[in-house]
């Protein structure tokens, strides 16, 4: 746990995922240059948080050591990733949330501390070539109860939710390998480490 957090932020990683894409295994657990993806991301933002959030819905023994509290989607239906930051949300201990996915372990502090200058009463998220990245994104806390009226209404789109909430830019270019999501045992492979 860091002795001063940069800025009062939860963080949460989203590995809840069924893993399609790499034979359904957990993608958080894979291993990557050594180590498994989940990691390399909590090396990388643990000196920025003491609330790290894993939203993880199997292997929680194998997790819980990367975290501060474990989250899980509340059933066994893989929900996607806004039934994760929805969990999150609920657990925060800070008034904002920085959400990122297991995946992406290419992440760096310059990306992270962008994204926390912008904190305020909207969600702030990476935008690449007008697309929002809402896996890439921090959310206030306060959005919860909006959250939660459109979870329950049967929204699953992070991306649509997000969109709703008129949330601050920040600009990536659409190539940015800070962003590349090795979610493919082709792209674990080929991915350089940093």
């Amino acid at each position: 746990m860091p002795d001063s957090p940069t800025f009062p932020c939860s963080i949460l990683l989203l590995a809840g995922g069924r893993g399609q894409r790499v034979g359904g295994q957990d993608k958080g657990l894979l291993d990557w240059h050594g180590l498994p993806l989940i990691s390399w991301l909590q090396q990388t933002v643990r000196g920025l948080t003491d609330d790290l959030i894993i939203s993880c819905n199997r292997n929680q023994e194998r997790y819980k050591v990367f975290a501060d509290q474990l989250v899980s989607d509340g059933n066994q239906d893989f929900a996607g990733p806004l039934a994760g930051i929805r969990a999150g949300l609920a657990v925060a201990r800070h008034d904002q949330l920085l959400v990122l996915p297991c995946d992406a372990p290419l992440i760096d502090q310059a990306l992270l501390e962008a994204l926390l200058e912008q904190a305020g009463t909207q969600p702030v998220a990476v935008r690449c070539n007008g697309y929002w990245e809402p896996l890439f994104s921090l959310w206030p806390k306060a959005v919860a109860s909006i959250l939660e009226t459109a979870w329950e209404a049967g929204e699953r789109s992070p991306q649509r939710l997000l969109r709703s909430l008129k949330p601050i830019a920040l600009d990536c270019p659409a190539d940015d390998p800070r962003l590349a999501n090795l979610n493919t045992p082709q792209l674990l492979m080929a991915a350089p480490r940093h």
